[in-house]
């Protein structure tokens, strides 16, 4: 007579595995830019009557076949649709300025675009992260990134990498090398952000130039931010 418990006899299950499959479905394999002002809606918990729009900067296709928009917001590129923050923005859908059309999933015409991109552009994925794709930054995004001496720079972004397993770093300027006139995405100049700075948080162009000309009421909800963040 077998007396083994049920207990003994359930299956246990690697988690681990299980999250690494999920990030894996999730992992973005190919990039498109945004160049007609799509943009991003989203919400805040203060003003929960209002609606704000933010430019989508580019459309990513993941490997389960799902395209989603991305925006930088806070330390990275982020899906647009992930945003669920009732302080800091809940996403609510896309929307062209133009016709003022409003929509709950990306347009069709990106999918299309980046299915057969990423159809011709087929890549075997190596061991270590390569890069698979260069992106220009179209926004006049910039990066306040902590320096090694404690110290925080305003820094543009002059494009994005994509790599092999899906990450999707801010490319910046290390000004001790020479650089030609105009930087891009492939220049030997630029580093990617995370792999330099402990801490960044991406801006838009007009919040950047705010904060450059060090407007009151921009560093004081910067500094809220930070310590939320932290």
């Amino acid at each position: 007579m077998n007396t083994m418990s049920t207990y003994h006899r359930m299956q246990v299950i690697d988690l681990e595995s299980v999250r690494q499959q999920r990030r894996k479905k999730h992992r973005i394999v190919r990039l498109a830019p945004e160049l007609d002002g799509l943009e991003m809606l989203y919400q805040l918990a203060s003003d929960a009557q209002s609606l704000y729009g933010m430019p989508v900067l580019a459309w990513g296709l993941q490997e389960d076949g799902h395209v989603v928009g991305l925006v930088p917001w806070l330390d990275r590129l982020t899906r647009c649709h992930t945003l669920e923050d009732p302080d800091q923005g809940c996403f609510v859908g896309y929307r062209d300025p133009e016709s003022e059309l409003v929509m709950d999933s990306p347009p069709l015409h990106k999918v299309v675009e980046l299915e057969h991109a990423a159809a011709y552009f087929e890549y075997e994925h190596e061991d270590e992260p390569c890069v698979l794709q260069h992106l220009p930054d179209t926004q006049g995004t910039h990066a306040l990134c902590h320096a090694h001496d404690d110290s925080w720079q305003l820094k543009q972004v002059h494009g994005w990498h994509l790599y092999s397993d899906g990450n999707i770093e801010a490319l910046l300027q290390d000004e001790d090398q020479d650089c030609e006139e105009p930087i891009l995405p492939g220049d030997d100049c630029l580093y990617p952000g995370h792999a330099r700075h402990e801490s960044l948080y991406l801006f838009q162009r007009q919040i950047a130039n705010r904060i450059r000309s060090q407007d009151p009421a921009t560093l004081e909800a910067l500094s809220v931010m930070m310590v939320t963040q932290d």
